[in-house]
């Protein structure tokens, strides 16, 4: 019944050839998370079976999230691109009301000190996920409505920041610096990719370098996470200790890992190893050959994700496109920075992984966003989601061959 009513909207899938899908980035996000589940499960366990008595505790609720995450990537593949872009100034506008409700007392929660999670029942909303994605599909959108006004003058090129500086203002008051610069970032290559003249851009990059310094010299913690990453066993039971368990996790994995589950370092010697240290205990356990497999897995999903930015690109589909290119550089930032982290060549930021790290609104978004990106790539080659198509029968089986 349900697929009846769906019908007359075709989607990757519902079509003529059944499931028509981009299986090769399909196959490798569900390879991340498969691998995710597994070193959820490996890396949690001692803390599991201390905090609820049950070692597969935090696999259980992980396994729930993974669940949530397909349903989200089906539900985002059967909506069109054009809706998206309808409802992009709406979108913006929830992101702005979400990030001001977790500063609100009695609705937000505080962990570790940050105001990052609106608390339910079961689970927690972290809304700076969900408002980087926004912010996304928002500036394809302003990208496509202005791209002569973006790309000859200044005032096209400044626009968007009317709007960028107030939400990355809320992030720093969660405060969220990790979240801020993935999502400034990500702006920024949208920015060029949309046309930005090379001295505006580098002029961008000098300004935000220069911001960057100021908000880490304006925050005594900030200057301190900084001076420890570069000499973590100064401090090595101090401010360093975190940074310096992950290394050891890295020296004992050597090659080929001490094996799945023998992980010394998750067994409280690394604080949160099942979420933003994950790939320490992988690293650990899988060695030099797993990180490296994990790594290259990240690269593929990455680039496909900007091939399809760039197939939607030659579709002449320009929405689509900038939508992919700024989620592949959500994704991309996150990547370099939680690795960056973790082997201690940036100072220790809370910033998932994404697909690997446990977290329920992470993981979900990263679904979502696979769904995504899993339309647009069916859009550009069908040329089917456009809405001044009206659907027959026909339409369906006169679809163009999988030709990626």
């Amino acid at each position: 019944m349900i697929f009846g009513i769906l019908k007359p909207y075709p989607s990757p899938l519902i079509s003529g050839r059944g499931i028509d899908l981009d299986f090769a980035m399909l196959a490798g996000c569900l390879a991340l998370l498969g691998l995710g589940l597994v070193m959820i499960t490996s890396a949690s366990s001692e803390v599991a079976a201390v905090q609820s008595g049950n070692p597969l505790y935090h696999m259980f609720r992980h396994l729930v999230y993974v669940f949530l995450g397909l349903l989200a990537c089906g539900a985002t593949m059967m909506v069109p691109i054009a809706t998206w872009q309808r409802m992009g100034f709406m979108m913006l506008i929830g992101a702005f009301g979400l990030l001001v409700m977790v500063l609100v007392p009695g609705i937000g929660r505080e962990v570790n000190g940050s105001m990052r999670w609106i608390g339910f029942s079961f689970f927690n909303v972290q809304p700076s996920e969900i408002a980087k994605v926004f912010v996304v599909i928002y500036l394809a959108g302003y990208l496509v409505r202005r791209q002569t006004e973006v790309r000859e003058t200044w005032m096209g090129f400044f626009k968007p920041f009317i709007v960028l500086l107030p939400m990355a203002a809320l992030l720093l008051m969660e405060p969220d610096f990790g979240a801020t610069v993935v999502m400034m970032g990500a702006a920024a290559a949208m920015l060029f990719l949309g046309g930005v003249g090379l001295f505006r851009f580098s002029l961008m990059v000098v300004l935000a370098v220069a911001a960057v310094f100021i908000l880490v010299q304006a925050q005594p913690y900030r200057m301190a996470r900084l001076i420890t990453f570069t000499d973590p066993w100064s401090d090595q039971f101090g401010s360093g200790y975190q940074l310096t368990q992950a290394l050891i996790a890295f020296g004992r994995g050597e090659w080929l890992g001490v094996g799945l589950g023998n992980s010394v370092q998750k067994q409280f010697y690394l604080p949160e190893a099942h979420t933003d240290f994950v790939f320490s205990v992988l690293a650990e356990e899988l060695g030099v050959v797993g990180s490296l497999v994990t790594i290259a897995l990240f690269v593929f999903v990455t680039i496909r994700a900007l091939y399809i930015g760039l197939w939607a690109e030659k579709a002449k589909q320009f929405f689509a496109a900038y939508m992919a290119f700024g989620l592949a550089f959500l994704w991309i930032g996150q990547f370099l920075i939680n690795i960056g982290v973790n082997v201690g060549l940036l100072p220790t930021k809370g910033l998932t992984l994404p697909f690997l790290s446990y977290g329920g609104s992470s993981l979900v978004i990263c679904c979502a966003c696979v769904g995504l990106l899993l339309r647009i790539e069916w859009e550009s080659r069908t040329h089917l989601g456009s809405e001044e198509h009206e659907f027959k029968e026909s339409d369906f089986a006169e679809e163009t061959s999988h030709g990626r």
